[in-house]
């Protein structure tokens, strides 16, 4: 009897701690949420568009460009690039104003608003193809795909080749990349439930410097920028659907044929599937056969850009002058 009645006891201790814990976590919960509402208000003032914002089908995209030279050079970030208008400054600026160089805020990234949409990569080229033109910004134009929009610029060479002058891939995906990484229905669940973290104001007691891009080359004001958007949008509903997506796009891109235009393509020391040559090897496979491919490795991070600014944009200068 008295032994029941221990453990009785401990039962009852027991559920005593868990509940404190889980009143603990709520009122912390309670409290992140309300510091994060509040510095969300406070941060308004530093999310003005620095570029263009495009109607596309009743929503704003955000259209960025720099630049007046002859050729038409569009940057196209990769999956769950929080802010390619800022993400890319280090190119463009070392780039100079030889080009036209444009960055294409997608549904979801940067100014742009979220529309909760499908994100395949038939759509997001429709957006972007729209939000050029409503920007008045004509082609032919010079692809600068970074990762996974290596498939909207394939795509895109494959459905309008009269728009599209050349390729340079900034460590660019190919669809074979998509047999070696994961995907099915926990996709946008694994993105989602971050952007719940972010909505309860979890990102802010991370530091900073987890968010922002490396290289030091951001401004102040513009590092609070960029990390005023990441507590605001990063990886939204339409990162999401555009990561869920992603495998049956590669399928799309890898059933149209290989474009046959000249390309330039980079390549970093990012790993696939725990290998960094097979990360090369799918790049050198898809080129195989085609007659105006060049590559450039460099030994360096997947956002190259962000480390060799400098080699990249002599190796572009020295293509599109081949290139005429």
């Amino acid at each position: 009897m008295q032994n029941d009645k221990t453990v009785k006891k401990k039962k009852h201790i027991f559920r005593k701690v868990i509940l404190v814990i889980l009143g603990l976590i709520a009122v912390f919960l309670l409290f992140s949420f309300i510091r994060h509402r509040v510095l969300l208000e406070g941060e308004k003032d530093l999310l003005v568009p620095p570029g263009q914002m495009i109607d596309v089908d009743g929503h704003k995209m955000h259209v960025y460009s720099v630049g007046e030279g002859d050729k038409t050079l569009v940057l196209m970030a990769a999956s769950g690039t929080v802010c390619p208008s800022l993400d890319f400054k280090n190119l463009y600026s070392s780039l100079g104003d030889d080009y036209r160089i444009v960055v294409v805020e997608k549904f979801g990234y940067g100014y742009s608003d979220i529309v909760n949409r499908p994100r395949d990569v038939a759509s997001i080229l429709s957006d972007t193809r729209a939000a050029l033109s409503g920007a008045g910004i004509e082609g032919p134009y010079i692809l600068c795909p970074h990762s996974y929009s290596g498939l909207e610029a394939l795509y895109w060479t494959q459905t309008y080749p009269d728009e599209v002058e050349a390729i340079i891939g900034l460590d660019m995906a190919f669809p074979e990349t998509y047999n070696y990484t994961k995907g099915g229905v926990l996709v946008k669940p694994y993105y989602l439930v971050q952007y719940g973290l972010i909505a309860l104001g979890i990102g802010r007691f991370f530091s900073d410097s987890t968010f922002l891009p490396e290289g030091g080359f951001l401004s102040g004001k513009e590092e609070d920028t960029y990390i005023a958007l990441v507590n605001r949008i990063a990886n939204n509903i339409d990162v999401a659907n555009e990561a869920s997506e992603a495998k049956p796009s590669a399928e799309l891109v890898a059933s149209g044929g290989k474009p046959d235009i000249p390309m330039l393509l980079f390549l970093s020391e990012k790993k696939l599937d725990g290998s960094n040559e097979l990360w090369k090897r799918v790049a050198y496979d898809y080129a195989e056969g085609l007659d105006s491919v060049s590559f450039v490795e460099l030994k360096c991070g997947h956002y190259i850009f962000h480390y060799e600014p400098g080699r990249i944009t002599e190796e572009i200068n020295a293509f599109l002058s081949e290139l005429g």
